[in-house]
């Protein structure tokens, strides 16, 4: 037990997919998982463990923002020896290639800054995916016939942004899409010799203001929260 983690010693998974939304990691736990437990709701924040295909799988809710997935994430691994973390989110795309609905796989996340900025001083530290999980999203969505993208995303410390000026330079310089966790997960893996990946679904698009509708989502997100298990497995 952890301040901000009520479960049990062996109640987390060496495996832990992070959804932002507490009630996300309910529903992906309640339709993925088999014999799903609620191991912690320690401040609303959800976390289940069951099994996935034969393999035990926490999945826990992270938070908005990466000062918050840091607080998980640091627990997870610290104080429950997670081993493999995936977040599992949505994003608002920012090329025209990458749609509403489609996935994208993040290998690198360019950020302003993150909860570890202060530790690197002077050196602009490049947060990057697990090749080896991003390797295995990649054949699975492909498998699975789901459109995807592989590239670099932009983890932004705010949500309402009023830097226009930003956003058309991450588009300029390749950026697929921008969400606010995934730099900070790739930062803590690197310290403590983890895999991590974030597998990102569209659900906005900043060029195009098209939002994926409510009643679409759930399936949308499926797709993500199966690549994920299978990448986390993947032999």
């Amino acid at each position: 037990m952890t301040i901000h983690i009520g479960a049990k010693k062996g109640d987390i998974a060496e495996t832990v997919l992070l959804p932002g939304d507490p009630y996300r990691a309910k529903w992906a736990a309640e339709t993925f998982l088999t014999d799903p437990k609620l191991v912690n709701e320690v401040r609303g924040m959800l976390g289940y463990t069951g099994m996935w295909k034969g393999n035990r799988v926490t999945i826990h809710g992270s938070g908005m923002g990466m000062p918050s997935l840091s607080i998980y994430a640091n627990e997870l691994i610290k104080d429950y020896g997670a081993q493999t973390l995936i977040r599992i989110g949505s994003a608002g795309g920012m090329q025209d290639k990458v749609k509403v609905r489609d996935l994208v796989l993040a290998m690198t996340s360019t950020t302003l800054s993150t909860p570890s900025r202060g530790i690197f001083k002077e050196v602009n530290f490049a947060p990057s995916a697990d090749w080896s999980l991003l390797d295995a999203a990649a054949r699975a969505a492909t498998k699975r016939s789901a459109p995807f993208h592989v590239g670099g995303i932009y983890s932004s410390d705010v949500f309402y942004d009023e830097r226009p000026d930003l956003n058309e330079q991450m588009t300029r310089h390749g950026i697929l899409a921008v969400e606010m966790e995934a730099a900070e997960l790739y930062t803590l893996a690197a310290r403590y010799g983890r895999r991590a990946l974030a597998v990102l679904t569209i659900s906005d698009h900043l060029l195009t203001g098209e939002a994926l509708p409510a009643e679409d989502r759930e399936k949308s997100f499926g797709d993500m929260v199966e690549i994920a298990l299978e990448a986390a497995f993947a032999k």
